[in-house]
């Protein structure tokens, strides 16, 4: 859980605010549908989506017209509370403690309880009285809050999932206390109990029951949304809580301010966003973008706070504190992200508004049908109680917000920054996705890519004399030519220089005329032939060539390319693999942008398009019925990202550009795009999971309950354990590794499937001894006796069959009944006596 002492807020229209509350008291979807309900009709208010799982209120409003505290009033008069100060980690630690002094309670006084009432030779006489003061306590303490809460919510008006079971409970408690005290159920023997037909009976282990294993639940689904809900938490605690400053003095993180200097030493955190001043180094940013490889950084790199100095010593000079931090703003992403609704969630909400009020309904049908069946108030009673308990309104609340929770957080850990939950949700049918070239595909900036020198010449010295010509040049080609030739040693110093815009640069060098640029000013001649012909190879492969003349002898040609990025040719084929058409988007000449295009196997180009017509583009592929993603990072590609159905801009472009997404992929490596693909894909199948699970369940076990079928305690554990279900499918979206994480080793492998196999050996065992249970709980074949005084029996019983007797008779009676194979019989009663 996350532990804030405010709110996170956005601007997301003019005059509109957003904001995240949390809400306590919420038990499950019915409650949040309510609360958005009663928070949407507010004045101001334009949006309010309530997250169940989350425990958060996500409220788009209007701050002219209304404000927190009337939002929280409103709540407040519900029976809900939105806490001045959030504190999520004392908060989620007081619901552990309550749920397990709740559990303990009722585990301690209803696991003897179910012994000697369900045992036939465990009971002893009054065991009726015993079990009637074990039960009295878990039903009013352990399941207090169920309770209060029904109550609270009847108040106002309401019914909930604290409603089934605080009323399945109190029925089987109620009925109980009535048969004990005036209907005779303590004359019982205790040998009949069960078998007999039409006797008032008790049900305390049954109330008590319901409420034990309903807590039993909600403490496995408490441990299971505490695991799910990691994400924030894991980020908050990446950050550095101190700093050392330039003269070694240490201060608090939140005491720095823009342009303090402070020293990260090998190993650290650093501080807060800057830029280094001092120092060179490895920086692990795995933490935060997923990239499994440290970078390397250097004086004027940019180094973003929580990550980790490798080696160096570094001087880091702040440029963003606080709330304006890469760390602060993930977190807030992640926050509103997990606090949102996907669209499907809305069929969810319709379904939990009308749930709970149907039960009821279902269960009165229940009850009366079997009352006019002649079963009996017990019998129609106990079934009426297991339709109640057996319904789960839990499990469908979770099915949707959980998976988002726990897809986006994995999402967050690997650098792939999802802006709402509805983005998930238009992952989903991307069909095509357009590509940035220049910073996407490639790296941004130009590179050399080869030198050829005449046969006579040095190409080291001829290289050694252009670089330093070209060192005196602010051009882009010019800088990457002058650093290539520095890497090999320094270079000479320059007495002259001379810029001809457009066609190059004249200097003078070591005393030599050194001319470089376009060949009509380095070689107005013409090219020798074998220099000529390397041009036209490399203008064939998309380069950009550089032409040098030393004392008028044209001697040296360059070739600068934007190189790809090591990693865009896997990219390309991990988003082919996903089904997705391949399309590159360039303001560059056709020859360079098909050169790339060809060299990592995207499937079709559309090159030197104007900035203004990128968006046009991609109005374009969408009116031909294509769906279409775009990834781009500079702030000619925003347009294109509000127009595609999906924007995702790579973090380390503009801010501009990610403002624009729907998707914030922090790492440079393109294929975090093909991940948040296949995230986003894989949480919608686990939305679909858990909705198949949530809406099948009740499906069938309604029916099967109120069909007589199914016992409340059973009922009651497998309601409990639906919702732990539907969390724990959706915790295993933490496994999603992507194409960036290391691959597992055999052992790791190994010991992950032998995990795999005992939990389903434990699942299958589980059930299996709950199914078997059960059927020792339906009555048996039926044996209807009519008694006299002193009236004898005799029943034939094949082996392993069970029985139940229906006695009808008017008198208090003493009935004696031989059970028996039909040898054993004769062997009392003489062949040919009457059996039942």
């Amino acid at each position: 859980m996350v532990s804030m002492t405010e709110q996170p807020t956005a601007t997301v229209d003019p005059g509109n605010t957003r904001v995240v509350l949390p809400v306590e008291g919420m038990t499950c979807a019915a409650c949040a549908t309510r609360i958005g309900k009663v928070l949407g009709r507010l004045d101001g208010i334009e949006t309010a989506q309530v997250n169940f799982a989350t425990h958060r209120a996500m409220v788009t409003y209007d701050p002219a017209t209304v404000d927190v505290e009337q939002m929280r009033t409103r709540v407040e008069k519900l029976g809900y509370a939105i806490p001045e100060v959030v504190d999520d980690e004392a908060e989620d630690a007081r619901r552990a403690r309550r749920l397990t002094i709740n559990l303990l309670v009722g585990l301690v006084l209803t696991v003897p309880m179910l012994a000697f009432s369900m045992v036939p030779g465990w009971m002893f006489d009054g065991w009726q009285w015993v079990a009637w003061a074990l039960s009295t306590p878990v039903v009013f303490y352990a399941g207090r809050e169920f309770h209060r809460n029904a109550f609270t919510n009847l108040r106002h008006g309401s019914v909930t999932m604290d409603t089934l079971v605080s009323l399945g409970s109190l029925v089987a408690y109620g009925w109980s206390v009535v048969a004990l005290l005036w209907l005779g159920a303590a004359d019982h023997a205790s040998a009949m109990r069960l078998n007999v037909t039409g006797l008032p009976d008790v049900y305390f282990e049954t109330a008590g029951a319901i409420i034990t294993f309903i807590m039993l639940g909600r403490w496995f689904e408490h441990r299971a949304k505490s695991s799910s809900s990691q994400a924030i938490r894991r980020l908050l605690e990446l950050g550095a809580k101190t700093a050392t400053l330039e003269d070694g003095s240490e201060v608090a993180v939140e005491d720095l301010r823009v342009g303090d200097r402070f020293v990260v030493r090998p190993g650290e955190r650093i501080a807060t966003d800057g830029v280094i001043v001092s120092g060179a180094s490895a920086i692990d940013t795995s933490m935060l973008t997923g990239e499994p490889l440290p970078v390397t950084v250097d004086v004027g790199d940019e180094v973003i706070g929580a990550t980790v100095n490798t080696n160096g010593r570094l001087v880091v000079e702040a440029t963003r504190i606080g709330e304006e931090t890469a760390l602060a703003q993930i977190v807030d992403l992640v926050a509103l992200a997990q606090g949102g609704k996907a669209p499907v969630q809305g069929l969810v909400d319709r379904v939990s508004s009308v749930f709970v009020p149907v039960v009821l309904a279902i269960a009165a049908v229940t009850f009366v049908g079997w009352m006019v069946a002649g079963v009996g108030a017990s019998v129609a009673i106990t079934r009426a109680v297991a339709v109640l308990v057996i319904a789960c309104p839990c499990a469908l609340g979770l099915a949707t917000p959980t998976a988002i929770m726990v897809g986006t957080g994995r999402g967050a850990a690997l650098g792939v920054l999802i802006n709402g939950a509805e983005v998930l949700e238009a992952a989903r049918g991307i069909d095509t996705i357009v590509l940035d070239k220049t910073g996407t595909v490639t790296q941004g900036r130009m590179t050399v890519a080869s030198v050829a020198a005449a046969d006579d010449r040095d190409p080291s010295e001829l290289l050694r004399l252009v670089g330093a010509a070209e060192s005196a040049s602010e051009h882009p080609i010019a800088q990457a030519i002058a650093a290539h030739a520095g890497a090999a040693g320094g270079l000479p110093p320059v007495d002259a220089f001379t810029n001809s815009p457009g066609l190059g640069v004249t200097a003078t060098v070591d005393g030599h005329e050194v001319r470089v640029g376009r060949e009509g000013l380095a070689a107005p001649g013409g090219l020798p032939d074998d220099l000529a012909a390397f041009a036209r190879e490399a203008r064939a492969r998309g380069e950009t060539t550089v032409v040098a003349a030393v004392d008028g002898d044209p001697s040296l040609v360059v070739t600068v390319a934007d190189a790809l990025k090591e990693t865009s040719r896997e990219a390309i084929a991990a988003l082919h693999a996903l089904g997705l058409r391949t399309l590159m988007l360039t303001g560059d000449n056709e020859v360079t942008a098909r050169a790339v295009a060809t060299s990592v196997d995207i499937d079709e180009v559309i090159a030197e398009v104007l900035p203004a017509d990128k968006a046009d583009v991609v109005n374009r592929l969408q009116a031909e019925g294509r769906v279409v993603a775009m990834v781009g990072d500079g702030i000619n590609d925003a347009p294109a990202l509000v127009e595609s159905d999906l924007g995702m801009a790579i973090g380390t472009g503009t801010d501009v550009a990610i403002e624009a997404s729907d998707v914030t992929l922090v790492t440079g490596d393109l294929r975090a795009a093909a991940d948040a693909v296949a995230l986003s894909r894989r949480t919608l199948r686990t939305i679909a999971t858990n909705l198949l699970w949530a809406f099948g369940y009740n499906v069938l076990a309604i029916p099967v309950a109120a069909a007589g079928l199914l016992n409340p305690m059973i009922a009651a554990t497998a309601m409990g354990f639906s919702s732990v279900f539907v969390v724990t499918n959706s915790l295993r979206l933490r496994d999603f590794r992507g194409l960036r994480a290391a691959r597992r080793t055999p052992v790791q492998t190994a010991e992950r499937w032998f995990v795999r196999a005992v939990t389903v050996a434990l699942i299958a065992l589980v059930v299996w001894a709950g199914v078997q249970f059960q059927r020792s709980l339906l009555p048996g074949r039926a044996v209807e006796l009519e008694a006299d005084q002193g009236a004898a029996r005799a029943v034939l019983v094949g082996p392993g069959e069970k029985l139940t007797f229906a006695v009808t008779n008017d008198t208090a009676s003493d009935i004696t009944i031989a059970i028996g194979t039909r040898a054993e019989l004769d062997a009392v009663h003489g062949a040919g006596h009457d059996l039942a």
